[in-house]
């Protein structure tokens, strides 16, 4: 495995989905691999491995990893549709895990072609799928002003969302806003106040490419049908790297931990409460070592928990 494409929190990960020889998993967000690789190392010939990515790229290099290794089925599919790719699969029941690692890869990073990074110029894409839907360059060329903002502040969390927004409407009269580069100079330009620690593009960047990809909106949809695709006693593993989509992991966990909504003062014993999920532990980050290899993981956070 290449420096760039490390599996973030891999021993943790492992340990966390609990394998055992003859289960079914699932790694819903395959990326190059790094963990599938880890779970099929500890299945037998009775275990099986469901890979999802939206990533036509991520897929080809599944099949070219994994061959014609029968244990293993591939899906070019979004984690939204996990429950239907459980049953393109023939599971009539549910699986023993299911492994999330969200946000952008290092591949699609490291691809200046694919357009999601300022620090490369490239295609003003963002798509982590190529061939479905429009790209950033297409939606940044009509979107009004005030969809601008509300994407920029609200999946950015970028405080000076008005100022990008204008700084991108007042370009697009004159030019048509194309690259990478153009964008990140466009919104360097912008920001009145630069912070030292992190590039005046990255929450920008994070905001458009999560609203291009619909990554939350499918987040809540996988997180939605989890109890529909876990067995009992099945694990769940979601790595986070921002707190957008961490704070929807944990409220998803504690609501499914809570059980039932039963009026106040109604005496009722937490197994009446019907919970679906308990969390396993807390969360997880990586150690100073890993930080120090492999610089993903300083922002990574991981949450388990065990269907009931």
């Amino acid at each position: 495995m290449s420096g760039s494409h490390q599996p973030v929190l891999l021993s943790e990960v492992v340990d966390a989905l609990n394998i055992k020889a003859d289960g079914i998993y699932i790694d819903a967000t395959f990326g190059r691999g790094g963990h599938a690789a880890a779970i099929l190392s500890r299945l037998g010939q009775a275990g099986r491995l469901l890979v999802l990515d939206k990533d036509p790229e991520a897929i080809a290099s599944a099949k070219k990893q994994f061959g014609n290794d029968s244990r293993v089925q591939y899906f070019q599919e979004s984690y939204a549709n996990l429950k239907d790719c459980m049953v393109r699969a023939g599971l009539v029941s549910g699986v023993d895990g299911v492994l999330m690692d969200l946000g952008v890869s290092s591949p699609q990073l490291d691809n200046a072609s694919r357009g999601f990074s300022f620090r490369k110029d490239g295609p003003l894409d963002m798509r982590m799928n190529p061939d479905e839907g429009e790209s950033a360059a297409q939606w940044l060329s009509y979107a009004s002003f005030e969809k601008i903002v509300r994407v920029i502040r609200e999946y950015g969390e970028e405080k000076f969302a008005k100022r990008i927004a204008g700084a991108i409407c007042e370009y697009r009269q004159n030019a048509v806003l194309t690259t990478t580069q153009q964008l990140a100079d466009l919104i360097t330009q912008a920001m009145p106040v630069k912070e030292k620690r992190i590039h005046p593009a990255t929450r920008t960047f994070q905001a458009i490419r999560i609203y291009v990809n619909q990554e939350l909106s499918d987040l809540q949809r996988c997180l939605e049908d989890l109890c529909q695709v876990l067995g009992s006693g099945g694990r769940l593993a979601v790595i986070s790297f921002h707190s957008l989509e961490d704070r929807l992991v944990k409220r998803t966990i504690r609501e499914y931990a809570k059980g039932d909504n039963f009026p106040s003062g109604v005496p009722v014993t937490q197994a009446q409460l019907n919970p679906l999920m308990s969390p396993v532990g807390k969360a997880i980050f990586a150690g100073d070592v890993e930080v120090r290899d492999n610089p993903r993981a300083r922002s990574a956070v991981l949450r388990v928990a065990v269907r009931l």
